[in-house]
């Protein structure tokens, strides 16, 4: 009996030691990709649930601008296997060879995008990218302390919301803005016009007190810091559910930025394939349905709005008016004109 309490013993005990190792061994041998998106973009949940199905591990960073993200992609300080790129930004880094073609056929998920969202000029071929979010840049305001009937980015320059107003600490948001306001298209590359633009913004924040923000605006507004900002889409429709009877949402008279987000695959990602899973788990129509309703964008997935309610789909907030996606611009590439903006944007930032 002694002899067979040992034996069970010692084989009870190799039994712990090799699984205690196979689990070392696979903790060792489990892929982890490397996701760079906007911050306060996705419900962190699904990067949980897809570990789950996938066994992938998600190592999840977060960006301010388009810039922060192109600047970090481009030094190779960190090999990033997703981004999210806006879509003037995704064009340049095709241009400049960043990124590198999708395999679709690892996407059967693919066909849920509304093929009205395929082949934008952005990626003309649909060989770099997938549909993310997509949405407008407008004005919100509490209506409890503003009664005024707000419908033109001319309100950001109204005196009477001194020390008042939020605006986009985004480069393209807020000189677009600017452009848009004097009748220009937001993607000028005449000199004179980025000036005057220019100008107007450094009148703005030195006679207006304007300040400049950007992820944080939603709680600044929830705090009651400012009553009048600069916001996506996405965001203004989160306030706006939070409290209706608070918040406003406009896309002024002039029109505005209608922008796309999509997710690309940097040249650099040393795990495409596992990537590639993690794009098709995220163009499932539940799983897109829940991150949708977790963030408040406006969704390219066919499969997943017809899922949303009625009240949602029909939210101008979200899916604006043709009307005013015709006054609208989609952001380009500016080419070497960029430095004139980035020079302009130090000029109104910097004081």
């Amino acid at each position: 009996m002694t002899r067979l309490k040992k034996f069970v013993s010692l084989a009870m005990a190799a039994m712990i030691s090799t699984a205690i190792f196979a689990g070392c061994s696979s903790d060792k041998n489990q892929v982890t990709i490397n996701v760079f998106n906007w911050g306060e973009y996705i419900d962190e949940d699904i990067l949980e649930d897809f570990t789950k199905e996938t066994g992938i591990k998600v190592n999840y960073e977060t960006f301010a601008t388009n810039e922060e993200m192109y600047e970090k992609v481009k030094a190779g300080t960190t090999t990033y296997d997703l981004i999210v790129p806006s879509d003037y930004m995704l064009e340049r880094m095709i241009k400049e060879d960043l990124v590198q073609d999708i395999n679709f056929s690892n996407l059967p998920n693919f066909k849920n995008i509304d093929e009205k969202y395929k082949n934008q000029a952005h990626d003309p071929e649909n060989k770099y990218s997938v549909p993310y979010m997509w949405g407008t840049i407008g004005i919100i305001y509490d209506k409890t302390k503003i009664t005024d009937n707000i419908d033109s980015w001319n309100a950001l320059w109204d005196s009477k919301y001194k020390n008042d107003i939020f605006m986009s600490d985004d480069m393209r948001n807020s000189i677009g803005i600017s452009l848009k306001r004097l009748g220009y298209s937001l993607n000028s590359t005449n000199e004179d016009e980025l000036n005057k633009a220019t100008e107007e913004l450094i009148k703005q924040r030195n006679d207006l007190n304007a300040v400049y923000i950007g992820d944080q605006v939603k709680d600044a507004l929830r705090s009651g810091e400012k009553n009048i900002a600069v916001i996506y889409s996405g965001d203004a429709f989160v306030l706006k559910e939070e409290e209706p009877d608070r918040f406003e949402y406009v896309i002024p008279k002039e029109g505005t930025n209608l922008w796309f987000d999509v997710w690309a695959i940097p040249k650099t990602a040393k795990h495409k394939e596992e990537a590639e899973k993690f794009l098709n788990y995220l163009l499932d129509a539940e799983v897109n349905k829940k991150n949708v309703d977790y963030i408040g964008y406006a969704t390219p997935n066919k499969a997943t709005f017809e899922m949303l309610d009625e009240e949602v789909k029909n939210d101008k907030a979200a899916y604006p008016d043709e009307e005013i996606l015709q006054k609208s611009e989609v952001y380009i590439d500016l080419g070497d004109f960029r430095k004139l903006y980035n020079d302009a944007w130090l000029k109104i930032t910097s004081r």
